[in-house]
C-alpha cells in the first residue's frame, strides 16, 4: 500500500547535545571535572596529589551563582574528590595503625580507587560537555 507524498513527515534534525545549556556552561562544566585530574597532578609533583578538590573548588565558588549548570557539576565534582580524598585517607590511618601490615589491602585498593577516580572524572567530563548532569556513583554529598 502506497502512502500519498504529503503524508510523509520529513525527518526532523535531532535536537543538539546539551539541549538549552549554552555551550561556555558545558565548557566550563567539563573543566569543573577535569581541573581535578590537573590539580592532582600538579599537587603529586610537589609530592602530595591532595590538590584533585582544589580546581572544582575555585570553579564552584567563582562560578555558583552566574552559572547553575557549572555550579551543579563543580559541586558534584568537589563532592566525589572529596569522598576519595577521605577513603584515600582512611587506607593511610589502617596502614599506620597496623604498621604497615595494612598495605596489604591498602595497596590494592589504591590501586583500584585511582583507576576507578581516573575513569570516572573522565566520563564526567565528558558528559558534562555533552550538558548532561552526570552524578558520580559513591559519592558523599557533603556540599550541597
Amino acid at each position: 500500500m502506497s502512502v500519498p507524498p504529503e503524508s510523509v513527515v520529513p525527518p526532523q534534525p535531532s535536537e543538539p547535545l546539551g539541549g538549552d545549556i549554552p555551550a561556555e556552561e558545558r565548557t566550563w562544566a567539563m573543566f569543573a571535572h577535569l581541573s581535578a585530574l590537573l590539580g592532582a597532578l600538579l599537587t603529586a609533583s610537589l609530592g602530595a596529589g591532595w590538590g584533585c578538590f582544589i580546581g572544582p573548588l575555585v570553579i564552584w565558588l567563582v562560578k555558583k551563582d552566574s552559572m547553575p549548570f557549572v555550579a551543579d557539576q563543580a559541586k558534584e565534582a568537589l563532592n566525589f574528590n572529596i569522598s576519595v580524598a577521605i577513603a584515600t585517607l582512611a587506607l593511610v590511618v589502617l596502614s599506620a595503625i597496623t604498621f604497615g601490615i595494612g598495605l596489604i589491602i591498602a595497596l590494592p585498593l589504591w590501586a583500584i580507587i585511582g583507576i576507578a577516580w581516573l575513569v570516572l572524572t573522565i566520563i564526567a567530563g565528558v558528559k558534562a560537555n555533552e550538558g548532561v548532569r552526570y552524578r558520580y556513583p559513591f559519592a558523599l554529598r557533603l556540599i550541597k
